[in-house]
């Protein structure tokens, strides 16, 4: 289905209010004169983009960044085959890394998406699909924070005036009042609904570019509605369809996840409620910060979440967003950490081991059902917490093997779980999967004898050499768990 917008407005920020609040999942076109772009959309989120401005493609943007070297940025056409992406081979040739090349790509969608807000003259289509395809698709940027972004970005247009004049603002919610100015909640809270915007303007007495600009990014935050024109009926949570019922499904795990924090965030440092060292860059906090935004921000959870679960939720929320902003401001940095020597210290005894398992078991259940990004989030959590569990390295390699960003960080995963318990033959097995699809296989071969050596009746690695000696059909990952990963022999 394509759809053009009827508001008699055409502006990004209209588009992206109705597909992140109804999340929607497509494609939208933009076009002005010779420039245009594609944004992709999976359940509400900013998924990929792409421009056919030589200046937004990756490439420029990874070297912009200093991710990759000006000798590869001007020699980048060579390293790229038929049917690749710049990331991909310059990862493959090794000139950056696959972290940078998420980095580069999460920058690249914002700043593309970030480009449109000042136009309001270009065609807008949105076409409306059930899945969409795109290189990898690993990494997602929440609307409401582009939204908030680009029309702060933008300047005062007149066309926002004829189309919020004479419409009756109502407030609506305050999921995303956090993402205000002071001023502006003390505008938003003199909303009450039932005067026009123009008769509120008169009688609120603000400066005329700020109230009309305040009023839209109300309105794309859906913080309020118009009684005229409710373009996302408050009913209309109830027909979103399966993923919604899935996340309320999920919506007790989650907040288990969030009790669990909140009894640990107290004696955690700065460092450790971001899950970085002291190490870190900037961009290295605001990665982190946005991985944890995604599990733990109030907007993520179901609307029916009773308020102590939720006073629960903004508590551990705002600790988050305090440690972020602490370290992501270099004064306020160095202050944290002359007041606090031992900000990163771990703590010790018991309770950390029992965490640790906990944690472990609670990824193993999100490795069972496919949701493999989770598992590796709180993963990466259990082996910080314990570096002395092979069982606990080897999970984290296989989930990461499941994610192709994560994939070359898997590897180190199985050498550490190997590392720690030689004669499980499992780790050997993972890693030759991951060394024979990386078509490593003298290597791949080496490593299922050796699995062999401590299981010679086991399934998959007999599989595996079956295949890379006899042709036959190749297994994967499946098996590993038919066996003893979790310490429980296979009969």
């Amino acid at each position: 289905m394509i759809e053009r917008d009827r508001s008699g407005m055409e502006h990004i920020g209209l588009r992206l209010r109705k597909i992140h609040f109804r999340k929607l999942s497509g494609q939208l076109t933009f076009k002005r004169e010779a420039v245009q772009k594609y944004l992709f959309f999976l359940d509400g989120d900013l998924v990929h983009a792409k421009t056919n401005i030589p200046e937004e493609r990756l490439g420029e943007i990874l070297f912009k960044l200093g991710k990759i070297s000006g000798e590869a940025h001007s020699e980048i056409e060579r390293y790229i085959k038929p049917n690749q992406t710049i990331g991909k081979a310059l990862s493959q040739k090794g000139l950056t890394s696959q972290r940078n090349i998420d980095d580069g790509l999460a920058y690249q969608m914002r700043e593309i998406t970030l480009s449109l807000f000042p136009h309001f003259d270009g065609e807008i289509i949105f076409q409306e699909k059930s899945s969409v395809v795109g290189p990898d698709l690993v990494t997602r940027i929440n609307i409401p924070y582009l939204i908030e972004d680009g029309i702060r970005r933008m300047k005062f247009q007149p066309k926002l005036e004829r189309f919020l004049e004479g419409k009756s603002p109502y407030p609506k919610n305050k999921v995303l009042v956090h993402l205000l100015t002071e001023e502006e909640k003390e505008m938003l809270d003199k909303i009450k609904g039932g005067e026009e915007s123009d008769v509120l303007l008169r009688s609120l007495k603000y400066n005329p570019d700020f109230f009309w600009k305040s009023l839209y990014l109300f309105y794309c935050l859906n913080l309020i509605d118009f009684r005229d024109q409710d373009q996302i009926p408050a009913g209309e949570e109830k027909e979103r369809g399966k993923a919604d019922e899935a996340a309320r499904a999920s919506n007790q795990e989650q907040l288990m996840e969030v009790e669990d924090f909140q009894e640990r965030i107290g004696t955690m440092s700065y460092y450790q409620i971001l899950g970085i060292t002291k190490q870190a860059t900037e961009e290295d906090i605001k990665k982190a910060y946005f991985q944890l935004a995604r599990k733990f921000h109030p907007d993520r959870f179901d609307r029916s979440t009773p308020a102590s679960d939720r006073a629960k939720i903004e508590d551990v929320f705002d600790k988050i967003t305090k440690a972020y902003r602490t370290l992501t401001s270099r004064e306020l940095r160095k202050v944290y950490d002359i007041k606090t020597p031992a900000a990163g210290a771990e703590g010790s005894g018991k309770d950390v081991f029992k965490k640790a398992d906990t944690k472990f078991r609670q990824a193993k259940t999100l490795y069972n059902q496919g949701r493999f990004e989770d598992a590796v989030f709180l993963l990466e959590e259990v082996v910080r917490l314990d570096k002395t569990k092979g069982p606990y390295f080897l999970l984290l390699a296989l989930a990461e093997t499941k994610i192709p960003a994560f994939r070359r960080k898997s590897e180190g995963h199985f050498v550490k779980a190997i590392e720690l318990e030689p004669w499980n033959p499992e780790c050997y097995v993972g890693l030759g999967i991951l060394y024979r699809q990386e078509g490593m296989t003298l290597k791949a071969t080496k490593l299922f004898h050796k699995a062999l050596e401590y299981d010679d009746e086991h399934e998959t690695a007999l599989k595996e050499l079956e295949a890379l000696t006899g042709g036959q059909k190749k297994t994967g990952l499946k098996g590993l768990f038919s066996t003893n990963i979790f310490g429980s022999k296979k009969k």
